[in-house]
């Protein structure tokens, strides 16, 4: 039997509009990570089209996966299990990984993983820097914002979720809102640095203990301000909306991890999720992190956004506690972290 540091995994990601496969070794080793991107396909609708997103994952999984082991230059018989997106996810867009992942494990006898696709943001940052417990994770993404709590491998406990719009979501809305094409968040992060927080936006804190999010009410009063604005004949430059919005945002998203570091007492921390990117985000939790002596693991670009390593390596993980799934494996669109 291969030692940990030799197993290979196959890791195919379909969850929304990225076509991924990855080829990772001892699950920390990145040997090839190939990823479609359909952003071009939805920019002209401001949003991912489920039914298109799947269309695509059809026309290119075989291809990806395909392209994944050439560039790891090994082959199917040297993989020793094939891991895939579970859920959530749109369920059209998930399907198409599962069953090319099933299709796969049968027809060359391999093991069978499922894997959530928040745990697989987490272990992105295994793919840097060798994961230490107990930690905390905050996650977020488009369709997520989490505080997740782990004392052990594959053992995930949430703190904190949104209770409405997840940040990215938010961040896509307010861009849609002043006119940014899509995805928004990006295009918000770089006009917030060359504007200035001089309005006074809303911060949803919640009841005193909570470490949930909210930021629909954000959006709304980013709304407000425009249309207010307008019936005054003001115009508000669009990098002082986006430097507003990005600052109270990160606030509520440091200040709320920053009281769940305390409260669990750990001293280590990673940032997982698509909008781990925001170069906003990344500074001042960095900062923050530098003042407290707690150590962060922030992934690079390429591996914030959705790709397959990072299901790798979270596959890896399952891989060594014998979780396995059967034929009986499907796309979950609602499935759970803690399960």
């Amino acid at each position: 039997m291969k030692s940990s540091e030799e197993l290979i995994i196959l890791g195919i990601e379909t969850s929304c509009d990225e076509t991924s496969a990855s080829v990772v070794r001892g699950g920390r080793e990145i040997l090839s990570n190939v990823v479609s991107s359909q952003i071009e396909s939805h920019k002209r609708f401001g949003g991912v089209v489920p039914e298109i997103a799947s269309r695509h994952h059809v026309e290119q999984v075989t291809y990806i996966i395909e392209e994944a082991l050439r560039e790891a230059e090994v082959t199917m018989d040297d993989v020793d299990a094939v891991a895939v997106t579970e859920g959530p996810g749109l369920v059209g867009a998930l399907l198409v990984g599962v069953n090319a992942a099933k299709a796969l494990a049968f027809a060359k006898s391999k093991p069978l993983i499922g894997v959530h696709h928040i745990a697989g943001h987490i272990y992105a940052n295994h793919l840097v820097e060798e994961l230490t417990f107990p930690l905390l994770s905050l996650v977020v993404s488009g369709g997520h914002t989490e505080l997740v709590y782990m004392d052990e491998h594959g053992k995930y406990e949430i703190l904190g979720e949104t209770r409405d719009d997840a940040v990215g979501e938010a961040y896509d809305k307010v861009a849609r809102t002043v006119g940014l094409p899509y995805p928004g968040g990006p295009h918000i992060d770089r006009l917030a640095h060359e504007g200035e927080a001089t309005i006074d936006l809303p911060r949803a804190w919640l009841e005193a203990d909570s470490f949930d999010f909210s930021f629909s009410g954000l959006k709304s009063a980013v709304i407000n301000t425009l249309h207010n604005a307008k019936q005054r004949g003001e115009d508000v430059p669009v990098k002082t909306i986006a430097a507003s919005f990005q600052a109270s945002v990160i606030d509520v998203l440091v200040t709320k991890t920053m009281r769940a570091v305390e409260k669990r007492g750990v001293d280590r921390l990673v940032l997982a999720g698509g909008v781990a990117a925001n170069k906003g985000l990344r500074a001042r939790i960095t900062e923050v992190c530098e003042e407290r002596g707690i150590t962060l693991t922030i992934p690079p670009l390429s591996l914030c956004t959705d790709n397959a390593a990072m299901i790798a390596a979270a596959g890896a993980v399952m891989y060594e506690k014998g979780q396995f799934a059967d034929d009986r494996l499907n796309g979950q669109p609602g499935l759970e972290l803690e399960r």
